[in-house]
């Protein structure tokens, strides 16, 4: 009898740790989205989760009475202020723990992100401050996304995206949005064109054809398309030579 009441505690344990990982995967999937457009609709969430749609309503209507969401049919959803603050701090623990895997346990840019979705929702809060101390408290991650504060707050960064700066404009890679897709990330990683790169665009081809850059003194062709994903701070404009 003690092990089936040993196993029935186990299993409501892990029923326990998972509908706290949900909770969470879903606030922070509803900051991500507001960030486009707020109020969110369920039918955008429930394709950000990859679930149908009865499904997400389910979870927004729970998240709702936990006063995490406001939430209103056939209107959206937003964030309370309680479920604004969950989705910052499990932000944080992910983009804080992207850094770590990297800077202390050798992985790659294009492994941490999948190792930090499941590690964001079991770190305390003492380790994720020995870690950001062990880090030095930084204020990004390696894909360039801003890392939260403790309050909540983060730093802002006045970004274009490469596609469209003009010949001979010069930028320094920023940000990729997309830090999810690991081709994506060690495609770019090839390019060269990285959080902290310089890069200077050579050659724009029209209709809507594709950019000539130079990026570390090489010279790299990369599609619309695809530029249109790095986001850049610009340094520089161009020269006479240029124009």
């Amino acid at each position: 009898m003690p092990k089936i009441e040993s196993l029935d505690r186990s299993q409501s344990q892990q029923r326990d740790g998972l509908s706290h990982q949900a909770i969470e995967d879903y606030v922070k999937t509803i900051y991500s989205l507001a960030l486009e457009e707020s109020p969110v609709s369920t039918s955008r969430i429930a394709v950000a989760r990859s679930v149908k749609p009865a499904s997400a309503t389910s979870m927004i209507q729970r998240l709702a009475k936990l006063e995490l969401v406001n939430y209103e049919k056939h209107y959206g959803v937003t964030l309370t202020e309680s479920g604004e603050k969950l989705a910052l701090e499990v932000i944080r623990h992910h983009r804080l723990l992207e850094l770590y895997l990297m800077e202390a346990l050798g992985f790659q840019w294009d492994e941490v992100h999948e190792q930090a979705d499941i590690l964001e929702h079991v770190i305390s809060e003492k380790l994720e401050e020995r870690i950001a101390a062990a880090l030095n408290y930084p204020i990004f991650d390696p894909h360039g996304d801003p890392i939260p504060n403790v309050d909540g707050t983060m730093a802002v960064v006045s970004t274009t995206a490469l596609s469209d700066l003009a010949v001979g404009e010069e930028a320094r890679v920023s940000r990729i949005p997309d830090d999810s897709n690991s081709e994506l990330l060690r495609y770019l990683a090839g390019l060269g064109t990285v959080p902290g790169a310089a890069v200077r665009v050579v050659e724009v081809a029209p209709f809507l054809g594709p950019l000539t850059i130079d990026v570390g003194g090489e010279r790299k062709i990369i599609g619309r398309n695809l530029a249109e994903l790095i986001l850049v701070e610009k340094t520089g404009g161009p020269s006479a030579g240029d124009l």
